[in-house]
């Protein structure tokens, strides 16, 4: 079984949310970059690319497009992977678990899943090295993004 981080409040963020989707689904659109690209960005933002190796030590690269057109690029490592129900990636290391210095500040992403009734209870936590990381990433709109794209998640597994 592996280990996990306990949920530090000074260092890290929690979105928790039930939808009414089946685990499997969710998976599987945090696992296929031609999925990904259709919502992992809030819109009016977008993602333009998507590379995923699934497996640790994998590569989980993204590039995200500004609605004037910027481009910005994430390079990241995975660290864990339990088929339907687990996903651990940091930007603080890039393919191979090599170390790499990235703009602004690393973090780690845990994604898990859980059925309850016909749907899942997802957690998506992200934590930081330091209070002033965290601080950054919830200026930038860390739950309102999260959950933003989240339901497009939901709108994209639904076929709409």
């Amino acid at each position: 079984m592996t280990a996990y981080p306990s949920v530090n409040p000074n260092l890290d963020l929690v979105l928790e949310r039930t939808v009414d989707v089946a685990p499997e689904l969710v998976w599987k659109a945090w696992t296929t970059p031609e999925l990904i690209v259709q919502w992992f960005a809030p819109r009016p933002w977008s993602t333009s690319s998507c590379e995923i190796d699934l497996q640790p030590g994998g590569r989980f690269n993204t590039v995200m497009r500004s609605p004037e057109g910027e481009e910005y690029p994430s390079t990241g490592c995975i660290l864990v992977v339990e088929e339907g129900s687990t996903l651990i990636f940091t930007s603080g290391l890039g393919p191979g678990f090599r170390p790499q210095v990235s703009d602004g500040f690393p973090f780690t992403a845990i994604i898990k899943l859980e059925p309850t009734g016909n749907g899942t209870k997802y957690t998506a936590t992200a934590i930081h090295a330091d209070a002033s990381a965290k601080k950054s990433h919830e200026e930038m709109g860390f739950l309102e993004g999260w959950s933003a794209a989240l339901d497009q998640l939901v709108e994209v597994v639904k076929g709409r």
